[in-house]
């Protein structure tokens, strides 16, 4: 960011709103640092002054204290205790899974059925991330499964609709050749890719959650 704006200045405010947020998130970070933006004549920022606070970092780790976990499970094992833990919270992600992945929210159950219903879509969630989990890690790829989806979210497909006399419209869907890093992800998930448009039938329109992004990161010179 400070290459970014000796290149180009850009609106001082924005760029401390930036700082704040990252800070922010970052509380450790913000009791060790003190950044400061730089200004020219004009008022815009022109880079920044980064000043680390040593002196702080002694205490800093003395004072992140301890992980405390408490449990009615008789096991003397710490990494049983914490493996477990960690299922939990995957479980419970797999509650949120259709407010943030499928952008369905909020969600008000009523009725026993309903609420069933909920849990069996839940559970056959985390299964089906577990099992992702697992093959990931067959392939050599860890376990984050979220960082794959990301990756996979950059496969792009276009649907072609032709006219015809006969038989209405003729849908055909068509599957966009990948970057070459994403291709070699691909390959080495042992992924192969229609090369030929496939014809679909009864097609239900697909509701996206849509993605936000926050105006200020769209700065250009964010991207140095």
């Amino acid at each position: 960011m400070a290459a970014g704006l000796q290149k180009r200045p850009a609106d001082a405010q924005r760029i401390e709103r930036r700082i704040g947020r990252w800070l922010g998130r970052y509380p450790g970070a913000e009791r060790l640092l003190e950044v400061s933006v730089c200004h020219d004549s004009a008022g815009r920022a022109t880079g920044l002054q980064i000043i680390e606070r040593s002196e702080r970092a002694d205490w800093a780790q003395q004072a992140q204290g301890a992980y405390l976990l408490r449990t009615n499970y008789p096991e003397r094992d710490p990494r049983k205790l914490w493996k477990w833990y960690l299922q939990l919270q995957q479980a419970e992600a797999a509650f949120r899974t259709s407010k943030t992945d499928l952008g369905l929210r909020p969600i008000f159950h009523q009725k026993t059925d309903r609420v069933e219903a909920h849990l069996l879509v839940s559970f056959l969630s985390l299964a089906l991330w577990r099992s992702l989990e697992q093959w990931m890690h067959a392939k050599g790829l860890g376990d984050c499964a979220r960082q794959l989806l990301l990756e996979l979210d950059e496969l792009r497909s276009m649907d072609v609709v032709l006219p015809t006399r006969e038989a209405g419209e003729l849908r055909l869907r068509v599957v966009a050749r990948p970057e070459k890093p994403l291709a070699e992800l691909l390959a080495h998930l042992g992924v192969e890719l229609p090369r030929l448009p496939k014809k679909i039938e009864n097609v239900v329109p697909k509701i996206v959650p849509e993605k936000t992004q926050d105006p200020v990161d769209q700065d250009p010179s964010s991207a140095n």
